[in-house]
């Protein structure tokens, strides 16, 4: 950092605390930044091209506070709980409340009004924990910045940046802040967000005039918008509100609302079912009054009762919860959903196309083989983890000098490095070379790299494909040391050493067979040569023409994810292809593939082979590939539009600002959250904090678990409202006692509504659920499976219900005895079919079944404890018209639960055995699951 008189000045005197009116921020002399050259903006800023110190740094961040942007001003408490009340149901409720209160029904009133505020602070908790959840994860996806600190190039979260600090860019990234350019590369920007012009700005160091508008300020970044193209360097001039984004509007900080296709179907079918509830109710109460001629009061009372009872008002605050704890369960296993219908996406996938490097495999090179003329070596251990040892194939008898002298030579001809810190060991350099080091760890040989002297070197190029180095060795002796393309190292050497030591002619055909071999096991081969020298030599690619000894190969691979492998063998059980996108060679991908588990590894398509078909011919061989190599990111976006084609949901992994149209284009795009660029995260519908294909697979077990659970809450929800509805329905359509009162109905509501059904947002994966096949795409919420069981279990609530009641009466019990059993017998209904929901698909007959979860086992304690207070506390007697039960017809009432649940469970083994009997294909397209 440059040696100033006040580094404070630059915070004070610049962007935060001097803009003029038409926005640009400015230096202390009055002159926007825009308009000054590269040294006088630094000097402005108390700043240089090394950046900042991180004590100046941190002063500056103190002083003008994180670069964030004000967040909206979110609903209060208090206004979100008195939006809970903004729903149709709720006013028919108040409604019906003032018409009891007006009838001098005060009783009936009160729980009324304690059912409309249950359900409000069922609500009001579900908001703010999904809001707390969406937060939560907004948090995780704070942008980053790459920044120089005292000339050290840093990633640092871009909230820390502060004015003065020195940022890099390239193509992908997003700017972090306003930056006035100091170093531009074919630099280009996407400004739409700010100037409304989509054609990408060219960027560069010159000042722009004084007066220019924002659009022609070619030597700014301006927070938020996309670089395009090229590279720079960038002095930060305005952070946080100071910067343009900030200062026209708070776009970029709104909350993403949550809400997707399924919550927006559920709840347009929650108004259609409360509309027509409404109108059967009003059609029962003409009917039961003027035709049965029941006193209004007593009737209106027990239609609202039916109401309450029919309406499914809990379902949409109850499917929302169960969205926010899948978002939660995803970021647990380091998938951030950005979008939230990618949550339904994932249900439905059939076809995942990844990238290889990095998400299948280490992204860390290691020497998996070495040859030498006499031997082949298996190099074992774990990507740059110390460890492992290298092994002979072979009975080799006595020493074999040309491996150590392979090992010595690729420790010599090295550029890279092993940085061993206490969070674990990184590289520095190119990943080879990192190996090869790694290498002569596992041979015991490290430590003598030190005592290795470079006296010259001809570095990698690509025209000549290979590195030399002129070394003087720790006993002194001077050796030439060569590692490259084995074509290029070949066509260097006279001769290859012997297991002996001693050199021998070379055997041009062997060695070419053991390249090809080792290519086409997936391994990248480098040959590695040597020959004695003097120390007065400077080599060049011009004097260097032959000469060398061969000293041997060595492959190596980047090797596959232990945990990636069980994966792909999870996504094929649950009838998910995987396919392989790589810009790799075919003969690597194929090797990578067979140890990875993809199907048909043998079968690759090049990028070439991909621009010779036409997009019918790709829609077959598409479907027919799983291993595509040598491709490039404008081949990602047309096998994914080949897919989609040929009827598949596809996800689509990437990480660079090219491939973001592919991701956009797939059914659910997936970023790489370490290696991935701004633009694709921007456009991703899900990250990975990983970048490990594992994550994939477990997103999308969550995002089966989490339609599942969806499926389950309406599952009980429907049949139980429907139930206790049809009770009071047939006692009114046939004129016979009602075996509820009007108040009854409504507590059975309030006490299951909000705990039971809630219960099943928390629900564990179901071990099967990755072995089903995906569910059809458009399959319906409510599929004929599902609109059987609302009527079978309305059917047997309706006769648990009349048969309590007569088997009450029949044994000389009081009406207030015979409603309070047929009340405790509706609750045990619902408690039984909770228990036979939460395994839809497996047998509830188990003890994991029974054992249940904590949320399961907490709403149950819950109901049995209002039950009991129900059934004997004095107070609750005096307003439900209650009476306390005998513990032999409580007995009745659990054994009518277990009959019910005997009959449900018989009823799902038939269903799931004829299920069985189809096809898969049958399967989806009914809407099973």
């Amino acid at each position: 950092m440059e040696d100033v008189q006040d580094p404070g000045a630059a915070g004070r005197a610049g962007p935060q605390g001097e803009t003029p009116s038409n926005g640009a921020p400015r230096a202390p002399g009055g002159v926007p930044f825009h308009a000054l050259s590269c040294e006088e903006a630094l000097a402005a800023l108390a700043s240089s091209r090394q950046g900042l110190s991180q004590a100046e740094a941190a002063a500056r961040l103190r002083r003008h506070g994180p670069n964030v942007l004000p967040e909206r001003r979110r609903a209060g408490p208090v206004r979100r709980f008195l939006r809970q009340f903004n729903n149709l149901l709720i006013y028919v409720l108040l409604v019906a409340a003032a018409i009891t209160a007006g009838l001098d029904h005060w009783i009936d009133t009160g729980v009324i009004l304690a059912v409309v505020l249950v359900n409000a602070l069922v609500g009001f908790m579900q908001e703010g924990r999904a809001e707390a959840a969406i937060s939560a994860l907004q948090r995780m996806l704070a942008p980053q910045a790459t920044v120089l600190r005292e000339g050290k190039r840093l990633r640092i979260p871009a909230a820390e940046l502060v004015p003065g600090d020195v940022i890099l860019v390239e193509a992908g990234d997003r700017a972090p802040a306003d930056a006035r350019l100091i170093e531009a590369v074919r630099l280009k920007a996407q400004e739409a967000i700010l100037t409304g012009e989509s054609v990408p700005v060219d960027k560069s160091t010159e000042p722009a005039a004084a007066d220019a508008p924002l659009g022609e300020r070619r030597s700014m970044l301006f927070s938020g918008t996309l670089v395009v193209a090229g590279q720079g360097r960038a002095v930060v001039a305005a952070t946080g509100a100071a910067t343009e984004i900030g200062r026209i509007s708070g776009m970029l900080s709104n909350v993403e609302e949550l809400t997707t296709p399924l919550l927006r179907k559920m709840d347009a079918f929650a108004r259609w079912i409360t509309a027509l509830i409404l109108l059967g109710a009003a059609i029962l109460l003409v009917y039961g009054h003027f035709v049965r001629r029941h006193p209004f009061e007593e009737l209106f009372l027990t239609v609202v009762g039916l109401s309450v009872a029919a309406i499914p008002e809990g379902l949409p605050a109850v499917l929302t919860i169960t969205l926010a704890v899948g978002v939660r369960k995803m970021a647990e296993r380091h998938a951030i959903v950005r979008r939230l219908p990618a949550i339904e996406t994932l249900g439905a996938l059939t076809v995942i196309c990844t990238d290889k490097t990095g998400t299948l495999t280490r992204n860390e090179m290691m020497v998996a083989e070495a040859a030498t003329s006499g031997e082949r070596y298996e190099v074992t251990g774990e990507g740059y983890l110390p460890g492992g040892e290298i092994r002979p194939l072979g009975e080799t008898n006595g020493e074999d000098a040309a491996i150590s002298a392979l090992v010595e030579a690729a420790m010599a001809c090295n550029d890279g490095a092993l940085v061993d810190r206490p969070e674990g060991r990184t590289i520095a350099g190119d990943p080879m070379e990192a190996a090869l080091l790694v290498l002569a760890e596992r041979a015991g040989r490290l430590q003598e790299r030190s005592g290795i002297a470079r006296l010259a070197l001809i570095p990698f190029d690509a025209a000549h494909r290979y590195m030399a180095t002129l070394d003087r060795m720790p006993d002194g002796a001077v050796r030439l040391h060569a590692k490259g393309a084995p074509e290029a190292i070949l066509a260097l050497c006279d001769g290859e050493m012997a297991p002996d030591g001693r050199p021998r002619p070379l055997r041009a055909e062997f060695w070419q067979a053991e390249t090809e071999r080792m290519a086409a096991q997936g391994m990248r081969v480098i040959a590695i040569a040597r020959r004695e020298a003097s120390a007065d030599e400077r080599p060049t690619p011009e004097t260097l023409t032959g000469g060398l000894t061969l000293l041997g190969l060595a492959g190596l691979i980047d090797p596959p994810r232990a945990e990636a492998i069980a994966a792909v063998a999870e996504c094929r059980q649950a009838g998910i292809r995987v396919k392989m996108i790589t810009g790799d060679h075919p003969a690597t991908a194929s090797a990578i593939a067979a140890m990875i588990g993809i199907e048909a590894p043998e079968r690759v398509l090049t990028g070439r082979d991909l621009d010779r078909l036409d997009d019918a011919m790709l829609v077959e061989e598409a479907r027919l590939t799983n291993v595509f190599a040598r491709t490039t990111p404008e081949h990602k976006l047309r096998l994914v539009i080949a897919l989609q084609q040929a009827g598949e949901i596809v996800a689509m992994t990437g990480d660079g600002v090219n491939d973001a149209p592919a991701l956009k284009r797939a059914d659910a795009g997936i970023a790489m959250g370490v290696a991935g660029s701004d633009a694709a995260k921007e456009v991703a519908d899900l990250v990975l904090t990983d970048d490990n294909f594992a994550s994939i697979a477990a997103a999308v077990r969550e995002g089966r678990t989490v339609f599942e659970n969806i499926r389950k809450v309406i599952s009980w929800t429907l049949p139980t409202n429907a139930g206790e509805a049809a009770v009071v329905v047939v006692a009114l359509l046939a004129g016979l006692a009602a075996p509820l009162s009007a108040l009854q109905i409504l507590w059975v509501n309030l006490a299951t509504a909000a705990t039971l059904g809630i219960a099943l947002a928390f629900e564990r994966t179901e071990p099967g659920i990755m072995r089903r096949p995906p569910r059809a795409a458009d399959a319906p919420v409510l599929d004929r499976t599902l609109v059987w069981h609302v009527i079978f279990v309305s059917v047997l609530f309706v006769a648990g219900a009349y048969g309590m009641f007569n088997y009450a009466t029949g044994r000389g019990h009081s009406v207030e005895l015979a409603r309070t059993l047929c009340v405790n017998t509706l609750i045990v209904l619902e408690v039984f079919h909770l228990f036979f929901i939460r395994n839809f698909h497996l047998t509830s007959l188990t003890w994991e079944a029974v054992r249940g979860t904590k949320a399961v086992w907490i709403a149950v304690i819950v109901v049995v404890g209002a039950q009991m207070l129900f059934t004997y506390a004095p107070f609750m007697q005096a307003v439900f018209a209650t009476r306390p039960v005998s513990l032999t017809d409580g007995a009745v009432v659990i054994g009518v639960g277990l009959a019910f649940f005997a009959v449900v469970e018989v009823e799902k083994q038939l269903r799931l055995r004829l299920s069985n009997g189809a096809g898969p294909a049958a399967r989806r397209g009914r809407g099973y699951r």
